[in-house]
């Protein structure tokens, strides 16, 4: 990648949506799940971040407090086109700055099985096997010690 990678909280309207839409169109889209599915109730309490490259957003994910000492990392998204490029390594660095200066000592995380493998490159462990979402999807608890 020639242009920097900008990695931080999204701006503007325009970013937002653009990132709702990544979302969608990674963790929603391929199971025919409904715009809208790829945002819940907590999206004004959490932390959003993208990652963007020649002015487009190419990547994404959220962290949220889930007690004083835990965060959780979730909707973790990388256009298609994007990945393999380092992209989502350094939005979860970025995640782990963050996270370190809200004083949580533990992240927490539930990967999709194919994504097993990257979380594990980066220090996270398998707790225990977790949901099966839309009925075909498995997920992974994992952890992260800070």
């Amino acid at each position: 990648m020639k242009n920097p990678l900008i990695i931080r909280e999204p701006e503007t309207t325009a970013e937002r949506e653009a990132m709702f839409d990544l979302r969608w169109k990674v963790l929603r889209k391929p199971w025919n799940q409904p715009k809208g599915s790829e945002k819940d109730e907590l999206e004004d309490k959490t932390l959003p971040i993208i990652a963007k490259y020649e002015n487009k957003v190419v990547g994404t994910a959220r962290l949220q407090r889930n007690s004083p000492e835990v965060g959780q990392i979730r909707y973790m998204a990388v256009d298609p086109e994007y990945q393999r490029r380092g992209i989502g390594r350094q939005i979860i660095l970025a995640l782990h700055q963050r996270a370190k200066q809200l004083k949580f000592r533990k992240l927490v995380l539930d990967a999709r099985e194919p994504s097993l493998e990257f979380y594990n490159r980066l220090g996270y462990k398998i707790v225990r096997k977790s949901y099966v979402l839309y009925g075909e999807i498995q997920h992974w608890q994992m952890e992260y010690q800070l």
